[in-house]
């Protein structure tokens, strides 16, 4: 059976974890890998016997592979990924796909140009909970979204922030809490309500001292007339969250890894305009799902995912469109929380541009540094 060759650039922590992944996978084999720092390539080249890279350039040149995993600090993702599918490679990028929405669509643009395999990292998705969700909604149970709402919570220290002179920076990450901890939770309130067409967002730095904001709180209005509400944060311990999506025939809860689905025994219209009595109600029959988490699991899965959509035409869990829609909801959010204003989407290209460009200048480098390279010991259980 052909395997799949695939190299991996980026070793950081994220990059060692998938290169581990790729080495249990049946289907694909690890060829060579590739970091800017020369001590760190050459000593996972080393550890799993494969030719290593200084340089991204030369590993997509030398022909040792058919794709890439692409693990690099997120603002060289476009230009990285647009050189390998112009050089015939496949790729699968690391969330968020980029910083900027107009990055996104050209990384998007490129591989349908070369007509390459382009997956995200957006390993959520797997997770049976969102699979599940997602068949509700898709099988029309809970009808016209009316409303919608999104609350992610996570918890970050100084310490955290602190710990890298790109972090928290707009010359480093480009933002905070919206491009580093919630692209996951946005993928997938973005996947089940759909992308707004407004947002007016207020953005602020609450409680770090950092840069970037650390909160986020935005009303949405889609296409429809929906209206949603969406909060982020890494101010507040205890990490949870929670999507509501209110439609004419239902409502879905996902509290964590468990949903709650509730059946109207008839749409709200309907029963609002044709009840008799003055405390008439409509009934909602409860049913509860409870879910394990995936999350142990869920990188490997993209990756096998990823690799039988090259080998079979196996369909993508996340695909580049998917990731760009991503950044065009955290571009939105930021560009309205930047102005004060309420913004459209699709966001204004050159604007956000600017807009980003402008901060870039303005950001400042950090003091107090403590350089700390760990992984999520929560992500490693």
């Amino acid at each position: 059976m052909k395997k799949l060759r695939i190299g991996i650039i980026g070793l950081g922590a994220m990059g060692y974890g998938h290169c581990k992944n790729v080495r249990s996978i049946n289907d694909v084999v690890l060829t060579c890998v590739c970091d800017n720092s020369e001590e760190l390539a050459k000593s996972r080249g080393q550890e799993f016997s494969v030719p290593y890279f200084i340089d991204s350039k030369k590993l997509i040149d030398s022909g040792l592979c058919d794709a890439v995993i692409v693990v690099v600090p997120h603002w060289f993702h476009p230009d990285i990924s647009i050189y390998a599918f112009r050089k015939g490679l496949h790729v699968l990028c690391e969330k968020p796909l980029a910083v900027i929405v107009s990055d996104a669509e050209r990384m998007v643009k490129e591989a349908k140009k070369y007509n390459k395999i382009f997956a995200v990292m957006h390993q959520m998705r797997t997770e049976p909970f969102f699979i599940k969700a997602k068949e509700i909604i898709e099988s029309g149970n809970i009808g016209k979204i009316h409303r919608t709402v999104c609350v992610d919570l996570w918890y970050r220290s100084q310490a955290y922030y602190d710990s890298g002179s790109w972090r928290a920076t707009w010359k480093g990450e480009g933002g905070g809490v919206l491009v580093n901890q919630a692209p996951h939770i946005i993928d997938l309130f973005i996947a089940l309500a759909g992308l707004p067409v407004r947002v007016e967002a207020k953005t602020r730095t609450r409680l770090h001292k950092i840069e970037v904001e650390d909160e986020v709180c935005a009303f949405l209005e889609y296409k429809n007339g929906a209206r949603g509400y969406y909060y982020t944060t890494t101010c507040e311990p205890v990490r949870n969250f929670y999507i509501e999506i209110a439609g004419e025939k239902g409502k879905l809860i996902i509290d964590g890894y468990k949903i709650k689905l509730y059946r109207y025994n008839a749409p709200v219209s309907v029963f609002t305009r044709k009840a008799k009595k003055m405390w008439e109600s409509i009934e909602a029959k409860e049913e509860v799902y409870q879910f394990e988490s995936n999350a142990s699991t869920g990188q490997k899965e993209i990756i096998k995912n990823f690799a039988q959509a090259i080998l079979n035409k196996e369909k993508l869990f996340a695909t580049g469109l998917d990731g760009l829609n991503t950044i065009e909801f955290i571009n939105a959010c930021i560009l309205s929380g930047q102005k004060g204003k309420t913004v459209e989407i699709p966001v204004k290209r050159k604007e956000y541009d600017r807009l980003m460009e402008n901060l870039k200048k303005l950001s400042k480098p950090k003091k107090n540094v403590k350089i700390q390279i760990e992984t999520d010991p929560r992500l490693l259980k």
